[in-house]
C-alpha cells in the first residue's frame, strides 16, 4: 500500500566513458545473499565536476572513490525534478521518495511522472529507516556527519518529522533512537539554552551511558562501545580550515566508528556524510568544495579497505543531489577551451591556504588588512575596488559566498546556480564476490532497497513495529487516548483503560506504566497530526 509512491527501479546500460558493465536483471528478479556490515557514504551536493577539480588538483592522482564507479543515481523528489536533502535523504534511509523539507516521512504530495498519488490518511506517516532497521536486526548502528548531526541528511536517517527545521524534535530522537555511535557537531542544538523544550540533551546523552567527547585526542582514546562526539556547537571547520586537536578529520572519525562498531558479531550499518561539500557547492566556492571532497574521499578510503579485508562489508557511495552547476571552464573560456592547460583551472586554487569561511579569523574587526590577508593566504594581490568592497560588506559567515566566485572567476570555474541541481549523480560501490553487484541507473529509494537487501531486513516489517496509529490502535482495545500539552514543548500520549495509565513522552524511547518506567523498542512519534507509536507500546495495555 504505502509502496505506490515509490517509482519502479530502471536499470540501463550506463555510458561506457563511466562504466564497463552491461545491463542488469531488476532486484526483484535476483535472490541476493547477505552481508552483516553496511556502509553509505554520502558527498552532500557533490557534483561529477567537483571530482573531476579535486583529481587534478591532487595532481592526477586517483580518487578512492574511482574505482567504485558502477552507476548513476536519480535524485528527484516526491514534488520535484530538483531535490532538497530533506527528501533525497529520505529516499536514501527508507527507500520511499518525499516532499521538500520532509525527513523521514512520507509526503502529502507525489506529483513526479510516475509516482501514485498518496493514500489518504497516509499524508506525513512515519517511514522506518535502514539504520532503524538494522537496529532492530540487532546491529551495531552509527552516523557521522560535518554538519549538525540533527541537519537533514543524518537526521533523515534517524528522525521523522515533516520539516527539517525542527531542530528539537529531530535531535530528541535521535538521542533517544538508540545509535551506538554519532559523531559530528551540533552540542548548542542540544543545549537547554537553545531548545524550547528546555531539556539538557548533551547531559541527557551521558546519563544515556555515552562517551561524550569533544575533542580528537579523547575520541581516539575511547574505549566504549557506545561514543557520542559533539566537536563544534554548529558544524564542523572545513578540512582545510580544520584544528587537527579540536576537530578529528571525517577520515578518522570513520575509522574510530568502524572501530567501534564492529565489534558487534551482529554486524553495523554506518552512514557518513561530507555535509559541507554542498555548503561550499551552495557559495560557488570551489576551494572549500576541494577540501571537502578530498577529505570525504580519504574517509571513503577508510571504509573501502575495511570492506576488502573484512569481506562481510558492503559500501555505497552517492550523493544526495548535485550543486551549483558547476564546470571547469566559464564563458571566458568559450573560444579557448581546448588550449587552456591544466594550470588555468589548477595554479589559481592552489595558492588558497584556507577557504573563504576561514579567512574570517585572518581580517581585522574592520576588514582595514583584506589585501593583505588575500594576498598571504589566496596569492591574489590583484583585487580591484569592486572586490575590495564586496568582501568589506560581506556579512559574517558569507564570506566564502563572496570570496569563491572571486576565486572561481580566476581559474576559470563556472557555476550556473547557488542551489540545488536535477542532473544524475555518480553512484559508487563495492560489495563482497557472493553479493548482487548495485550498478546501472537507479532510483534513489532503490539504495534503501538494496541496503536491506543485502542486509536482510524487511523496511516494511519494521515499519508495522514501529509506526502503528496510536488512536486506532489504543481505542480498538478499548482504551481512551489523551494528549497533554500542558508544557506544549514536553507534549506526552497518554492512555487510559480501566485501572491503568500508560504515559508516551513524544520523541522518546520510554513508556510509564502506572509510575513504571519501561524502555521501548522504538519512538513516539507525533508529525503534527497525528501520533505513531511502536507495537511494544501498544502491547503494554492489555
Amino acid at each position: 500500500m504505502l509502496r505506490g509512491i515509490k517509482k519502479g527501479l530502471s536499470f540501463f546500460i550506463c555510458l561506457a566513458v563511466l562504466l564497463s558493465v552491461g545491463a542488469t536483471i531488476p532486484a526483484k528478479a535476483l535472490t541476493a545473499e547477505t552481508v552483516k556490515n553496511v556502509i553509505i557514504l554520502i558527498p552532500d551536493g557533490m557534483s561529477l565536476d567537483g571530482t573531476t577539480l579535486a583529481r587534478w588538483y591532487k595532481g592526477g592522482q586517483p580518487l578512492a572513490m574511482d574505482e567504485m564507479a558502477s552507476g548513476l543515481v536519480r535524485t528527484y523528489s516526491s514534488d520535484a525534478p530538483i531535490a532538497d536533502s530533506a527528501p533525497a535523504g529520505t529516499a536514501f534511509a527508507t527507500g520511499y521518495k518525499s516532499h521538500t523539507g520532509y525527513i523521514g516521512v512520507l509526503p502529502d504530495v507525489a506529483s513526479m511522472p510516475g509516482l501514485t498519488p498518496i493514500k489518504k490518511g497516509d499524508e506525513k506517516k512515519p517511514v522506518a529507516t535502514i539504520l532503524e532497521g538494522a537496529k532492530l536486526a540487532g546491529k551495531a548502528t552509527g552516523i557521522i556527519s560535518t554538519s549538525e548531526v540533527m541537519h537533514a541528511t543524518p537526521a533523515a536517517f534517524t528522525s521523522h518529522y515533516p520539516s527539517r527545521k525542527n531542530y528539537d524534535a529531530l535531535s530528541e530522537q535521535q538521542v533517544y533512537n538508540g545509535i551506538d555511535v554519532v559523531l559530528g557537531a551540533g552540542s548548542k542544538f542540544l543545549s537547554s539554552e537553545y531548545r524550547k523544550d528546555k531539556e539538557d540533551l548533551n547531559t541527557e546523552v551521558k546519563n544515556l551511558g555515552y562517551d561524550y567527547v569533544t575533542n580528537t585526542a579523547a575520541l581516539k582514546s575511547s574505549t566504549s562501545n557506545k561514543i557520542w562526539g559533539m566537536f563544534s556547537e554548529t558544524s564542523l571547520a572545513y578540512d582545510m580550515d580544520r584544528d587537527p586537536a579540536k576537530e578529528p578529520s571525517l577520515a578518522e572519525m570513520t575509522k574510530k566508528a568502524i572501530d567501534t562498531l564492529s565489534k558487534d558479531e551482529d554486524g553495523f550499518f554506518l552512514m557518513v556524510e561530507g555535509s559541507k561539500i554542498d555548503w561550499a557547492a551552495h557559495a560557488n566556492d570551489p576551494i572549500g568544495l576541494i577540501s571537502d571532497i578530498i577529505a570525504f574521499d580519504d574517509a571513503v578510503k577508510v571504509a573501502l579497505n575495511f570492506a576488502k579485508a573484512d569481506g562481510d562489508t558492503v559500501v555505497i557511495v552517492a550523493s544526495d543531489h548535485g550543486n551549483g552547476g558547476i564546470s571547469m571552464g566559464d564563458s571566458n573560456t568559450t573560444s579557448s577551451y581546448d588550449k587552456e592547460p591544466l594550470s588555468t583551472f589548477v595554479d589559481p586554487l592552489r595558492k588558497a591556504k584556507i577557504t573563504g569561511e576561514g579567512i574570517e579569523s585572518k581580517l581585522n574587526s574592520d576588514k582595514s588588512n583584506i589585501m593583505e590577508v588575500m594576498a598571504t593566504y589566496f596569492g591574489i594581490a590583484d583585487l580591484t575596488e569592486e572586490e575590495i568592497r564586496a568582501i568589506k560588506d560581506a556579512k559574517a559567515g558569507r564570506l566564502n559566498s563572496t570570496i569563491g566566485p572571486l576565486i572561481s572567476k580566476r581559474a576559470s570555474i563556472g557555476w550556473t546556480t547557488g542551489g540545488h541541481t536535477g542532473e544524475e549523480v555518480v553512484l559508487y560501490s563495492y560489495s563482497p564476490g557472493n553479493i548482487k553487484q548495485l550498478r546501472g541507473t537507479v532510483e534513489n529509494t532503490y539504495i534503501a532497497e538494496y541496503m536491506a537487501e543485502v542486509l536482510g531486513i524487511n523496511l516494511e516489517e519494521v515499519n508495522k513495529k514501529l509506526f502503528v496509529p496510536a488512536r486506532a490502535a489504543f481505542e480498538a482495545k478499548g482504551a481512551e487516548l489523551l494528549w497533554d500539552d500542558k508544557d506544549p514543548n514536553n507534549p506526552v500520549v497518554i492512555v487510559i483503560k480501566g485501572s491503568n495509565v500508560l504515559k508516551l513522552p513524544v520523541y522518546k524511547n520510554t513508556a510509564e506504566l502506572n509510575d513504571k518506567v519501561i524502555k521501548i523498542n522504538g519512538l513516539t512519534i507525533h508529525n503534527g497530526m497525528k501520533t505513531f507509536v511502536p507495537q511494544e507500546a501498544i502491547d503494554l495495555i492489555k
